[in-house]
């Protein structure tokens, strides 16, 4: 499988010339749809001239427009593939090393992950959530939102002022109401992408707050509005995404965030157990009173 031309991109920024990169960066806000237009409509859309628009797509390596959309269409059909169509497509295993090709697969989706991984959108994500003067809000979707769940827990630990977007979606609004500037939203969203979690993030981005987004490497349209975006390979020789990179790259942060302010956490940490010392020995018939 071709490796996702959004990682290659990303990679790439740096070499392009200063309108290449606002082509790319056109293109990364609504990819792949930008690219699927005309050339007049994409130089449009990045305020770049028709010509610009080809050399930044000579600079990807196609001969030719039409090989670039051809890619894309390629990706997006990958995109919005359902399980039972991954299942149909499926071809029996080859011979592997492991005992299971599925094994193989993710290895290979951790190692190709963190070797992709924008080293500084991960360092942005790790300082905006360990900032306590923000307020922490985590969501994920019907798979992911045990993700969310799981981060939420352990940064509850070393700072204060997290908490899980759960249960039914009616009382999202309910913490939706109180959400602006000092606040930073991360979202677990892989394909196929949640409308009512694309929803919310739009308006929490509205009302100010700071989205940032972990995702597949087709990347959840909530790209086009996150500040932070941190892509993670999922395809696996099964018909169910593997969540197992979406994982690593949470301990990574989860492990970051406690670092940025050691002695906040160790603090926190100790009075937790302090706090569990304390219950149990009630608990027990000691006494507090």
């Amino acid at each position: 499988m071709d490796r996702p031309l959004l990682e290659e991109i990303h990679d790439k920024l740096e070499e392009f010339t200063a309108t290449e990169r606002k082509a790319a960066h056109a293109l990364l806000a609504n990819y792949p749809l930008q690219g699927l237009g005309t050339v007049a409509q994409f130089a449009a859309a990045a305020g770049v001239s028709s010509p610009t628009i080809l050399r930044f797509v000579a600079r990807l390596g196609f001969p030719g427009f039409a090989d670039f959309q051809m890619r894309l269409r390629r990706e997006l059909e990958n995109q919005l593939n359902t399980p039972l169509a991954r299942s149909s497509a499926m071809k029996e295993p080859s011979v592997s090393v492991s005992a299971d090709p599925l094994v193989d697969k993710l290895v290979e989706n951790l190692r190709e992950t963190f070797e992709h991984l924008p080293r500084g959108e991960l360092s942005s994500m790790i300082r905006l959530l360990a900032d306590e003067k923000k307020t922490l809000h985590m969501i994920g979707g019907r798979f992911t939102d045990a993700l969310a769940r799981y981060m939420a827990a352990h940064l509850r630990i070393v700072r204060p002022n997290v908490n899980h977007v759960a249960g039914q979606q009616g009382n999202w609004l309910d913490q939706l109401i109180g959400i602006g500037p000092k606040d930073v939203i991360v979202v677990f969203d892989i394909r196929r992408y949640q409308s009512e979690i694309i929803r919310f993030a739009e308006a929490a981005a509205k009302q100010g707050a700071t989205v940032t987004l972990i995702t597949d490497s087709w990347m959840s349209p909530i790209g086009k509005i996150a500040s932070v975006v941190l892509p993670a390979r999922v395809a696996v020789p099964s018909p169910w995404d593997s969540s197992a990179a979406l994982m690593a790259i949470a301990e990574v942060v989860i492990a970051g965030v406690t670092r940025e302010n050691a002695e906040r956490s160790q603090a926190r940490m100790q009075a937790l157990e302090d706090l569990r010392n304390a219950y149990d020995l009630e608990k027990d018939g000691g006494g507090l009173l």
